[in-house]
């Protein structure tokens, strides 16, 4: 089993930037892939990017290419989402996710992910 808490949303003007963090305890080790997904009110939940612990290859959004950056340490304990230049349209609610093994043609694909995090909150004002 793995927990996952999600830290750092919060109120930002359009054109700021928030980092989010992402904490990993239980069997961590055993993940092979985390990433974060965003949910809108009245939206579908919708991946944002992703990470592969093996060898640090990361995978974005089209939306948010070039805006935002996913890291993470070594460890497999922690996971960062570097979000700049936000928009209004980012509003959502953010989660944090993990996988024990995913196809990578799936990555962007929610129902892949075997852990979530409670999610926190990112609003960006226009």
């Amino acid at each position: 089993q793995v927990e996952l808490v999600e830290s750092g949303g919060g109120v930002v003007q359009a054109g700021g930037s928030l980092r989010l963090s992402c904490a990993a305890s239980g069997r961590a080790d055993s993940t092979y892939i985390m990433g974060w997904f965003r949910q809108a009110p009245g939206k579908e939940r919708e991946f944002v990017a992703a990470i592969r612990w093996s060898d640090g290859t990361t995978y974005y959004a089209d939306s948010v290419k070039g805006r935002f950056t996913i890291s993470g340490n070594n460890a497999k304990n922690t996971v960062y989402l570097q979000m700049n230049s936000l928009k209004p349209e980012d509003t959502a609610v953010y989660y944090c996710a993990a996988a024990r093994w995913i196809m990578l043609t799936r990555v962007s694909s929610p129902g892949q992910y075997d852990y979530w995090g409670q999610g926190t909150q990112v609003t960006v004002s226009s």
